[in-house]
Formats: C-alpha cells, sequence, structure tokens
C-alpha cells in the first residue's frame, strides 16, 4: 500500500507529466489520448474516457478512451441527464461511485465492463468547464482491494472507506480536467462544425487533427497577418510561435499563466490575448500583485464593505467586480501571500467571493491571465506558492522569449521607440549609426526590450544632428565588459575607432562630400583625406 508520501510524490509526477504534455504536443488528439495514458499509468486505471457534449443535438460521446475497443467506443453515447456521464453534464458536478455493481445510474453503455466482477470497480467521473460551461467529462474505472464483504454492515462500512480512499483522484482528476478544458472545447467546436456539415463520426478525431495540425504547420513565412497582435513587434521564429500561441488560446476561456523575464512584455500578450478574444468588448483590468502591501493586495482584489476597516468609510467594489464579463490581469502573481493565494484558488474553482468585511456571496464571471517572471515550481518546493493553485493556474503557461534570443528583431523595436519618443519629445532623428547598431546587437539585455526603450529615449533626447550615435547609448551598452566584449587595445586605438566612427557618419551627412564633410567636423580638406585613406574609408 502506498504511502502518503509516496502518493502525494506520485500526484506532483502525474500532475507534471500532463501539464508537459498539454504544452509541448501541437495535435490536439494526441494531447488527450496521451493524458489518458499518463492517468493509466499513475492511477492504476482500467478504462479512462473524455466525452465531449453537441451543443446542437444535445448529445454526449465518447472522443477519446483507454482500455476501450473501438466497438465499445462507438456505444458510449448518452444525453443530458442520462447516466452518471449525463448527470455530470446536467450538475456539473463530480460523482464518486465506489461499487459500480450497486449504482443504478451507472448503464455500462460500453459493454466494457461485463466480464469483470464489478464489486471491485469504483467509477470517478469529472465535469470538463470551459469558464462557466459544461463542455464533456473526464472519466476513470479503478480497480480497488480488497473485495467488498458479502456481510450488509460491513459492506456498507467498506464502502464508505472506498470513498474515503478515492477523494483524494478526485481531486487530481479534477485539476486534470481542468489542464485539459481549452483541448476539449477546440475538440466540440470541430465536432459541432463536422456534424452541421453533415459528417460522419467516426471520421471526428481524424478530420479534427488534420484541421488543427495543418494550422499548426503553416509555414512561419505564410503566417496570416490577422493572427499577428496589432500591439506587439517581431519577425523572428520565437515571435511567429508565439503568436499562433496568442491566437490559440484567445479564442477560449481558459486560465492563462503568462511566463518570462522582467521586461519581454508580458503585460502585452495579455493584452493581446483579451482584445483577440470574445471578451473584447468588455473590461480588461491589471492588477500588480507587487505594487503594494498584504492588507492593501485583499481590498483591492476583492473590495470592501463600508466601515471594514479603519478608513474604509464607502463600500468599495474591488478588481474582480470592476472585471466582470472580462479579463483579470494579474501581474506579478508570485508575490502573492498564502492568505491571498487561497481565496484566488477558490475563484478559479467556485467562480465566486466575499468582501472584506462582508458576507455577502458574489458570483463572478472573469477570465484570468497571471503573469510572473519567477520560478513557481521553486516557490512550491520552499512552501512559498500553492502547489493546487499552480496547476489552477498553469492550464495553459505561454513563455516570452527575452530579447537575447530575438536579436534579430531588436533593430524593429529600436525603430519604432526612435519614431515614439520623435513624436514624445518632438525631435527628428533620422537614424541609427553603424556604430550603435553595432553596439545595441552585441549587448545581452538583461532587461530585455523595457531596458532597450528606455536605452533609445535616452538617446533620442541627448542627440542633436537628428543622428543616434554611439556616444549616445547609455554606459552599460558603451562598457565593452558590460556587453561580453571585452576592449584589449590602447588608447590610440580606441580613440581612432571613435574618430573613424565621426567620419564614417559625417561622409553619411554629406553623401560622400569630402570637403562638407570636413567643414562639420572643423578639419581642413588635406587632413580629411589623410583620415579617409589611413582608416580606408570608401566614400564615393
Amino acid at each position: 500500500m502506498l504511502t502518503p508520501q509516496k502518493t502525494e510524490d506520485s500526484s506532483i509526477s502525474l500532475l507534471a507529466e500532463v501539464s508537459r504534455t498539454v504544452t509541448i504536443e501541437n495535435d490536439i488528439g494526441k494531447v488527450l489520448r496521451l493524458v489518458l495514458f499518463i492517468m493509466s499509468e499513475h492511477m492504476n486505471m482500467l478504462r479512462g474516457m473524455i466525452t465531449i457534449l453537441n451543443r446542437d443535438s444535445g448529445e454526449i460521446v465518447i472522443n477519446e478512451s483507454f482500455g476501450l475497443s473501438e466497438e465499445e467506443k462507438e456505444r458510449g453515447r448518452y444525453r443530458i441527464g442520462e447516466g452518471i456521464i449525463g448527470q455530470v453534464v446536467k450538475t456539473g458536478k463530480p460523482v464518486l461511485v465506489p461499487n459500480i455493481d450497486e449504482e443504478p445510474l451507472f448503464l455500462d453503455r460500453t459493454r466494457s465492463r461485463r466480464k469483470a466482477r464489478k464489486d471491485d470497480l469504483c467509477f470517478i467521473c469529472i465535469p470538463i468547464k470551459s469558464g462557466t460551461e459544461i463542455i464533456g467529462t473526464l472519466s476513470a474505472d479503478r480497480h480497488i482491494e480488497p473485495h467488498l464483504p458479502d456481510d450488509p454492515a460491513k459492506r456498507v462500512q467498506a464502502e464508505e472507506q472506498r470513498l474515503d480512499t478515492m477523494q483524494p483522484y478526485v481531486d487530481l482528476l479534477s485539476i486534470i480536467a481542468s489542464m485539459i478544458s481549452q483541448a476539449v472545447k477546440l475538440t466540440q467546436l470541430a465536432h459541432e462544425e463536422n456534424a452541421s456539415n453533415g459528417s460522419d463520426r467516426s471520421h471526428l478525431s481524424g478530420s479534427h487533427t488534420a484541421r488543427i495540425s495543418h494550422t499548426e504547420e503553416k509555414p512561419e513565412e505564410e503566417q496570416d497577418e490577422a493572427e499577428r497582435p496589432t500591439n506587439i513587434i517581431g519577425n523572428t521564429k520565437p515571435m511567429l510561435g508565439l503568436f499562433r500561441m496568442i491566437d490559440k488560446i484567445a479564442k477560449t476561456n481558459a486560465t492563462t499563466l503568462i511566463l518570462g523575464e522582467s521586461g519581454v512584455g508580458k503585460e502585452l500578450v495579455a493584452s493581446a490575448i483579451h482584445f483577440k478574444s470574445r471578451r473584447e468588448e468588455k473590461p480588461f483590468i491589471k492588477f500588480n500583485c507587487a505594487a503594494l502591501p498584504e492588507s492593501i493586495v485583499e481590498s483591492e482584489l476583492f473590495g470592501h464593505e463600508k466601515g471594514a476597516f479603519t478608513g474604509a468609510s464607502v463600500m468599495r467594489q474591488g478588481r474582480f467586480e470592476l472585471a466582470h464579463a472580462g479579463t483579470l490581469f494579474l501581474d506579478e502573481i508570485g508575490e502573492l501571500s498564502l492568505q491571498i493565494q487561497a481565496k484566488l484558488l477558490r475563484i478559479l474553482q467556485e467562480k465566486e467571493f466575499e468582501r472584506v468585511g462582508g458576507s455577502k456571496t458574489i458570483k463572478t464571471d472573469v477570465r484570468i491571465i497571471a503573469a510572473t517572471n519567477r520560478n513557481l515550481e521553486n516557490l512550491i518546493r520552499d512552501g512559498m506558492f500553492r502547489e493546487d493553485l499552480y496547476y489552477r493556474l498553469n492550464i495553459f503557461p505561454i513563455t516570452v522569449p527575452p530579447l537575447r534570443e530575438r536579436k534579430t528583431d531588436i533593430l524593429l523595436l529600436a525603430d519604432y521607440f526612435v519614431e515614439k519618443y520623435n513624436r514624445i519629445n518632438q525631435k527628428g532623428i533620422r537614424r541609427i549609426s553603424t556604430t550603435s547598431i553595432d553596439m545595441l546587437m552585441r549587448y545581452h539585455w538583461p532587461g530585455n526590450v523595457r531596458e532597450l526603450e528606455n536605452c533609445i529615449e535616452r538617446a533620442v533626447i541627448l542627440s542633436e544632428d537628428n543622428v543616434i550615435h554611439g556616444y549616445h547609448l547609455p554606459p552599460s551598452l558603451q562598457t565593452a565588459e558590460s556587453s561580453g566584449t571585452p576592449y584589449t587595445g590602447s588608447l590610440q586605438q580606441k580613440l581612432d575607432s571613435i574618430e573613424n566612427e565621426m567620419i564614417i557618419e559625417a561622409l553619411k551627412r554629406t553623401k560622400g562630400n569630402m570637403s562638407r564633410a570636413a567643414s562639420q567636423l572643423g578639419l581642413s580638406d588635406r587632413i580629411m583625406g589623410l583620415r579617409v585613406k589611413k582608416f580606408n574609408i570608401d566614400y564615393h
């Protein structure tokens, strides 16, 4: 028998594998099949099913299964309210059957359990939700030891013990159902589309997989411009992958966790998801969890009643009420205290909360997008972040690449920021010098896009000749050690490098007119000619 510690370790391993599968695998049908296989490996599961509700016909069918033949799978059709599966779809509540042999609602419509000793089998069925809508179920058969005794009194006691033993698996399947809800939602939409077009059900999985795979495998250079968020700049491979992820997740109500270093633009990704979603006309509320003390964070998120604490002279709505029917972006989620995390978990699970100092339960329909630059798994190990909240948030993680992994986007971003700060500061910067470009491209950008923006803003303000030169950039870029390219030459070599840059820039400004360039630099034509020859500059 497994000890509690081994059971906990197994649960963590199971959830980690499911999370990795949902994140990495592009084929939606394969995701669901792999999840059932992983469950069978970790849970001693004999059979598992993912059913999907067709909202047009009201029929619930088995989409993916483990331990069922194709014939058995085809027989698994239910109406809303019919049998255990139909009841779960109707009520939205999980059902645990300790003994399927004595449960009248257990129909065994697939006829897959006729040869089994049924009092050895328990059945767990969990609703799969997209927001507040029930879109299907996740269910599993588990073999339980020992056999139920024949004595009625002892039998009842044994069934109660089974319920206690199986409750952790109900919680585990509830988390997994949340993690796969986005994949199930996409499959439901494909199912209904095929049904409306008169397609045969037997082709559902293949046609859906092909449609999803076609979208995934479309060459990056042919990606529809409509798929690209208008508020994010980037043409590199990591960014094109990010755009596809945004486009995919935006169409659902799935909770999203945005990961990435500080300054990469996680808030812009959250904004793109909201404004490409069905909630785009509804509020988009942003809240930085690290910006305020814990005592104020609770009131800001959940609101407070009049008189709840000193200074609470009026009732105030919190961010969850303000974001009703829209999206709430929680930045720096890793900074929340454990107490606030517990309340956030309840909202994710039950869609309800109370204001500070109040007793009235408030229902809310809010899509949550969270972001962090911290390693939440490390925080879990350190006891600073709730594991159950992590798996609720980690249904659809998106990682924003750092600027050093998208070097060719640096010039696009720099040009954008030059135009932006030209307008703000009423400047007329026309270009960035070659030396400045080299410095921008060599630097490793620990502060990512935010650091680049600050750097360009400074350079625009300092420039007096409408060109950004190397000496306009911050000291961190000019210091060779900070960019990982230490300068080992002599002082004279450094001075020659600066002189060479200034002459090249002057020749560019005068379109190769050496006399005018010499005049701008305060040199005679003879000295200018000697310098051009010394540095082997082609000015024609």
